[in-house]
């Protein structure tokens, strides 16, 4: 789903705990990991970005690939650790200093801006399996963190964002093969 339907803008609906389990949100989650992994550039996605307005964002288990952190993870590669599924994710901390880092979005595509988000961030969820649990994160991690909430929320990166500028397809493409 692109920028310009209401999906994107409306605050997403809690999932009934008993809900959680059930295949109509197994679906769901798959329908979202399905897009994510379609997307070379992608490192999360919330459910509102799929059309479906639930409080569900799943974070790419690529991020935490050592060969992803030290910027040589090739594009289109699919790493073997888990995705990590967020349902009725709140913030239980977040830090007060902030850093300006650059961002672009699948349900934005090809615009790039910097954001200032927290550095760190911690998320109280549920897991796919119904299980509660709180997650911390630094960097990469609470910026994503922060952008999928806000997404939950109906709002857009480009909504917080400096210096935003389009780049195409190719000039993308290029910098992750860059990396390859």
């Amino acid at each position: 789903v692109q920028n310009g339907n209401d999906v994107l803008r409306a605050v997403a609906q809690t999932v009934p705990l008993e809900d959680i389990t059930t295949p109509k949100i197994k679906k769901v989650i798959a329908d979202m990991q399905t897009a994510l992994h379609g997307e070379y550039d992608g490192v999360a996605i919330a459910a509102p970005q799929i059309g479906v307005s639930l409080r569900i964002f799943v974070v790419s288990g690529k991020i935490f690939d050592e060969d992803f952190k030290r910027g040589e993870m090739k594009a289109k590669k699919k790493s073997s650790l888990p995705d990590l599924v967020f349902i009725n994710p709140e913030f239980t901390k977040i830090s007060k200093k902030k850093k300006w880092l650059s961002e672009g979005c699948l349900s934005v595509r090809w615009l790039y801006g910097e954001v200032e988000r927290s550095v760190k961030a911690s998320v109280r969820a549920y897991d796919e399996h119904g299980k509660k649990f709180e997650r911390g994160g630094s960097d990469l991690l609470a910026h994503i963190f922060q952008h999928e909430i806000d997404h939950l929320d109906g709002i857009l990166f480009i909504d917080k964002a400096r210096n935003v500028e389009e780049q195409t397809k190719e000039e993308v493409e290029k910098r992750f093969k860059e990396k390859e």
